[in-house]
């Protein structure tokens, strides 16, 4: 009775530490067969299929507390010795803790035990989308590319994503419609190299990634989720420690990243500050990389608090800034151009979770961020000088319920997010030949703002606040072999158009446990709202006064950018390969109305929010995950996508007659059309030390602008790039590239604890000469990083 009593007590202040709203917590007690607790027995808590694993140890009071632990299955072990260690498998599908009582054997007694073998993970029947995870260690032994790359160049090696210049990905047949949700908050911007910070992989312990059957919870831009937890200082069992990496590389590349956490009592800290340099930050408009250095600084902390057995507390704050030059064509350089963009932005996070009892929590969230980009022209611009303030803000504030109700788990909720922006944009000609009235293309409305032929600037200044309002219910509900994903989301925009919509979120899937098979299917309605990046002066009357005579007919007149309406319907399979391997399979099909796009001003950090009429794409990706075994493991990510939009465009800033060209053929395909793209890691450790990690991406080619060759083959700041493109395609595209990369290295143990981890880092290391994109209306012209050797060096402390 004493100790059901203090197991009992156990358990209550056990709940308490919930770190994040997305996270599930593990908490209990371990007792011998007489029901005494056992102190400093061990736990580990692992996935082999997505790789997590965390080991912790009982307190002297024998109870458990296993926090910050990404929704899935686990195989959970407990061991002590003198004791049979008990082994079982755990699904972590809420933030309710999870509570487990477990009695060890004593050895040699095995009546008791339960041991659960791994390949019975290797699928997750659960899951009714697709739906994959990577974890720290993955993460920080992969080749990054110099400059403001960010967690996007990560995501990229998962199935679904079509790689774009300076960071972009289009997953699934959008531009770069992503979500990022780190702990809780939610980050719709843009987060590329070019138009904002990126989000840092160093401050990731674990990121999930939704591409298929998105929940409920998620809404604004959805075409993929990035579910981000954060490092947190509870669990590390120290005051203080940490590490510092220093990196160096060719193109004068410099970096550091530190990173110190710690806990002490109920309260945990981590820190993450990561600042670089380097004379290639963008990917080049040309192979002579003009023009084309900065740095960045990035800042990020988190907080954890839980004073009592039922609260925690987080908060989290992020900060960053980069400055850098906008890389030059030839001609331009000449000139003397020398345009530079300065970024920079803040958040605030805070969080608190709220135990109603032993299977019902309450969370809120609370955030606020604002990012701000300048453009700064120079006097030697040409074609065309533009200068840029632009400040946005998303302020959000969201409430959950959490529950488990027998074989139900129901999670509803509501958000309110605002968007106050600002913005102003200048532009002028500055080439007497770039809108020549002798032309066959010349543009009347440009003439004004002509400063070769005595016009004046365009000047365009707006302040605007929007809104959405959001609320949803969704349930997941495990039925013998089947599983239902049952959600329903309703999304109130309001901001220079209104709109409304309901969306079902739908998905089953079916387990037969005899060969491991796991079968799914869901329905998805989304509403994906506008960029917010320049949507003032995208959709304002003064800006579509600019465009030619010829496009505004084909508009049949002004119109505001309006939501995106999306069908998306999905179904797959997971297939287990005995104990080895993990297959998942995906067929998906989206149609939609008003698709969100970018248009790209002349190969410069701006980017001006545009929609198409509809867009239809179908598409077919696969994984194959290998599990460590014998030191190796590795994942193969395979793609193919279609994607055929239909004009006429609205918003965006054409100045350009290949616009009109653009809006007068009827559907085409976009440059997010990838017919394959395959991606494959391959990583090997060594029980001491020694480790290589070998990526290997083969792109197809991206949709190109379909240009004259002759007029090409005469410009010289493009004729040298006619062997890397195929205009003579229908439709044009750039050629396939084979891109490889490698990280060889020695990690330094001792006492069981890290000391220090030495790599030498090969980029591109057959120096393949390609492109990204060629005079791409949407993105413009980019060349991907030639071959780049560094050397990086981490001391842990």
């Amino acid at each position: 009775m004493k100790a059901s009593v203090a197991v009992s007590l156990l358990l209550l202040c056990a709940a308490a530490p919930l770190p994040a709203q997305s996270t599930a917590a593990l908490v209990g007690a371990v007792q011998d067969a007489s029901g005494a607790l056992i102190p400093e027995a061990r736990i580990v808590i692992a996935n082999p299929l997505t790789g997590f694993r965390v080991e912790a140890r009982t307190a002297k009071d024998g109870s458990f507390e296993i926090r910050n632990i990404p929704f899935h299955t686990y195989s959970v072990r407990f061991e002590k010795e003198g004791f049979e260690p008990h082994e079982e498998t755990v699904s972590l599908r809420s933030n309710v803790p999870h509570e487990m009582i477990v009695r060890l054997a004593p050895a040699g007694v095995r009546d008791s035990i339960t041991v659960v073998g791994s390949g019975g993970l290797l699928v997750d029947p659960e899951e009714t989308g697709t739906h994959v995870q990577m974890n720290q260690t993955d993460i920080e032994r992969l080749a990054l590319q110099a400059g403001n790359r960010g967690l996007e160049s990560i995501l990229v090696s998962m199935p679904g994503f079509a790689q774009n210049a300076n960071g972009a990905i289009h997953p699934r047949g959008a531009h770069n419609q992503m979500t990022f949700v780190i702990d809780g908050m939610p980050v719709s911007d843009q987060l590329t190299g070019a138009f904002a910070n990126a989000v840092d992989p160093n401050i990731v312990q674990t990121v999930e990634l939704f591409t298929g059957n998105i929940p409920a919870e998620y809404g604004n831009k959805v075409s993929a989720v990035a579910n981000i937890t954060t490092k947190s200082g509870m669990g590390t069992g120290r005051r203080f420690g940490g590490s510092t990496l220093v990196n160096a590389a060719q193109f004068d590349l410099l970096s550091q990243v530190t990173q110190v956490s710690g806990e002490s009592g109920h309260f945990g800290y981590s820190a993450v500050v990561n600042t670089s340099k380097t004379n290639r930050y963008l990917d080049s408009v040309s192979l002579d990389n003009l023009h084309n250095g900065g740095n960045n600084q990035r800042a990020f902390s988190r907080l954890d608090w839980h004073p009592g057995a039922r609260d925690v507390f987080r908060l989290n704050l992020m900060a960053g800034r980069a400055s850098f030059q906008l890389a030059n064509l030839r001609s331009q350089h000449a000139n003397g151009m020398d345009q530079r963009q300065l970024l920079r932005d803040g958040a605030i996070s805070f969080g608190w979770v709220r135990t109603l009892d032993a299977s019902t929590t309450f969370d809120v969230n609370a955030s606020a961020r604002k990012a701000q980009s300048w453009l700064k022209p120079s006097a030697g611009d040409i074609p065309v000088t533009a200068s840029q303030a632009r400040q946005m803000a998303t302020v959000t504030a969201g409430a959950r319920l959490n529950a488990v109700r027998g074989r139900h788990t129901l999670r509803a909720g509501f958000d309110i997010q605002r968007y106050p922006l600002s913005e102003h944009f200048t532009l002028g000609i500055t080439s007497p030949a770039f809108n020549d009235p002798a032309s066959e293309d010349f543009n009347p409305n440009l003439l004004p703002f002509d400063l070769t032929r005595g016009g004046r600037l365009f000047d365009f200044r707006s302040r605007r606040t929007g809104g959405m309002y959001s609320g949803f219910l969704q349930d997941s509900v495990s039925a013998g072999p089947w599983n239902f994903s049952l959600g329903l989301r309703f999304d109130a925009y309001r901001f220079l158009v209104n709109g409304n919509q309901l969306q079902p979120r739908l998905g089953a899937s079916y387990h037969l446990k005899r060969s491991a098979t796991v079968f799914r299917a869901s329905y998805s309605r989304l509403y994906q709202t506008p960029p917010n990046e320049n949507l003032l002066l995208s959709s304002s009357p003064e800006t579509a006064a600019l465009t030619p005579p010829a496009v505004q007919e084909a508009l049949g007149g002004w119109a505001p950018i309006r939501p995106e309406e999306q069908n998306l319907l999905e179904a797959g399979l997971q297939q287990a390969l005995g104990r080895k391997a993990s297959l998942n399979v995906s067929w998906y099909h989206k149609n939609s109305r008003n698709l969100q796009d970018n248009n790209n001003f002349l190969d410069t950090g701006i980017i001006f929010p545009i929609t198409l009429a509809r867009i239809r794409v179908n598409g077919v990706e696969g994984r194959l995950t290998v599990p460590p075994a014998r030191g190796f493991s590795g994942t193969l990510s395979v793609t193919h996508s279609r994607a055929v939009a239909t004009p006429p465009f609205t918003g965006g800033l054409f100045l350009g007659n290949e616009a009109v060209e653009a809006l007068s053929q009827g559907p085409f395909r976009i440059d997010h059309d990838q017919p394959l793209s395959v991606h494959g890691v391959i990583n090997y450790t060594h029980r001491r030390g020694f480790y290589w990690t070998l990526s290997n991406r083969y792109d197809y080619g991206l949709v190109a602008n379909p240009s004259d060759p002759d007029e090409v083959a005469r410009d010289p700041d493009f004729a040298d790039l006619l062997p890397y493109v195929r205009l003579n395609r229908t439709p044009a595209r750039v050629r396939p590239r084979n891109i490889i990369d490698l990280v060889i290295g020695f990690e330094r143990t001792r006492d069981q604890k890290k000391r220090y981890d030495a790599g030498l880092q090969l980029t591109n290391l057959t120096n393949r000469t390609a492109l990204y994109n060629f005079q791409s209306i949407f993105v413009g012209t980019r060349l991907v990083q030639p071959f780049t050797a560094g050397l990086r060096l981490r001391f842990y402390f």
